[in-house]
């Protein structure tokens, strides 16, 4: 996974924000923004059940932890956007529906893309015209359901994971995706945008604080979950987690280490950072992985004797398991991407039918080891 980083600094100001990533960025990335003519736009899939979806988002301070990545910064802030399913289409109505990335979001995003995932174009794309199939604020349906959690892949926002979570909620769950500030490429809190502080593919040092940290970050939410507005429908009694490449990873070792999460699914994350705590996974966990992924070798090595069921996905790319199965091929078809850069970022196969593979699957999953609360905790023996 490439990440590039902008200053490392807590707040920018809303003025000169993109002046200094276009400044990094160099001068050919900036003079193509700036010239770009009938931005596409671009739109995701909707979601397959019978609830319209509904979304708040909400900003959590930890103060019992320093921020990894800025300690200057302070306390660790988090952010999660809540997918549920709402009462009904009537119900919705009056309730916009959520962008993908808020205004400044995606101006920053539009000058990042093709450096966090180098095949993306440098403009071209009005980013801030993707709208998601969330409903901002609408009223839920009553009842509580089961929690799951969503940590995305290293250097992406939560909002790439957004057409697998709406699904999910469309068919009865709540979802909660998670920002991790300092490691997500961009990060709009109220104290100011965030943005990524890793350059590069992560170092063995720098991949450990990334999962500790998302793993610090999925407990503490786990640990709020409890006193949000939206607490009353939700069952916390039984909590699923999933994350994408580094998401994935910690999401396995959240599983592994807290006895509140009853089920996992790990989408194409490696293993191999305490081996021993994964080897002795005593939860339901599903793996899926593509044929196409660049790194297949260590992450087949990684997956060796970890109990779970395993899925391979065919003629499909490592970040087909997000919302880039659904942005690339519209790229591509807009004359945006190439077909090798396509192939590269989300394989050359149908998208659309391995979305369905991969929606069907997790859902299926998650309904069997949800029925019930998770089972009594044994004893675990702590990581090295």
């Amino acid at each position: 996974m490439t990440q590039y980083s902008a200053p490392s600094r807590r707040t920018l100001a809303k003025g000169a924000l993109l002046g200094a990533a276009a400044a990094l960025l160099g001068p050919a990335v900036s003079a193509a923004s700036a010239v770009a003519d009938g931005p596409a736009v671009l739109r995701l899939p909707a979601p397959t059940g019978p609830h319209p979806v509904g979304l708040r988002t909400f900003v959590l301070t930890d103060t019992s932890r320093q921020d990894p990545w800025e300690p200057a910064a302070g306390v660790r802030e988090v952010k999660i956007g809540v997918l549920y399913p709402a009462r009904s289409a009537r119900a919705v109505r009056g309730c916009p529906r959520a962008p993908q990335l808020t205004p400044d979001e995606a101006r920053l995003f539009a000058l990042l893309a093709s450096h966090v995932h180098p095949g993306l174009p440098g403009a071209g794309v009005d980013w801030g015209a993707v709208l998601t199939h969330g409903h901002v604020d609408a009223p839920p349906l009553p009842g509580r359901r089961p929690v799951l959690l969503y940590t995305p892949g290293g250097g992406d926002s939560r909002t790439l994971g957004t057409t697998l979570a709406e699904d999910l909620a469309s068919h009865g769950r709540v979802v909660v995706l998670v920002d991790h500030p300092g490691d997500a490429s961009q990060v709009e809190l109220p104290s100011g945008m965030r943005v990524t502080v890793l350059r590069g593919d992560p170092d063995p040092a720098t991949f450990r604080t990334m999962i500790d940290t998302r793993v610090a970050d999925l407990r503490f939410v786990l640990d709020r979950l409890g006193d949000l507005p939206l607490a009353p429908v939700m069952d916390l009694r039984r909590i699923g987690v999933y994350g994408h490449s580094a998401g994935g990873t910690a999401a396995v070792h959240a599983l592994a280490g807290d006895d509140r999460i009853a089920a996992g699914v790990n989408l194409e994350g490696y293993l191999d950072l305490d081996p021993d705590l994964v080897a002795g996974l005593d939860r339901p966990l599903l793996m899926f992985r593509t044929d196409g992924f660049e790194f297949a070798d260590r992450l087949v090595r990684s997956w060796e004797g970890v109990p779970a069921r395993r899925v391979l996905l065919t003629d499909a790319g490592h970040w087909v398991l997000s919302d880039y199965a659904h942005l690339v091929p519209q790229l591509q078809a807009a004359g945006l991407v190439t077909a090798g850069s396509r192939a590269a970022l989300v394989g050359a196969g149908d998208t659309a039918e391995t979305t369905a593979l991969v929606r069907h699957g997790v859902r299926a999953f998650f309904d069997h080891r949800l029925r019930a609360p998770a089972p009594p905790a044994r004893p675990r023996r702590a990581p090295q």
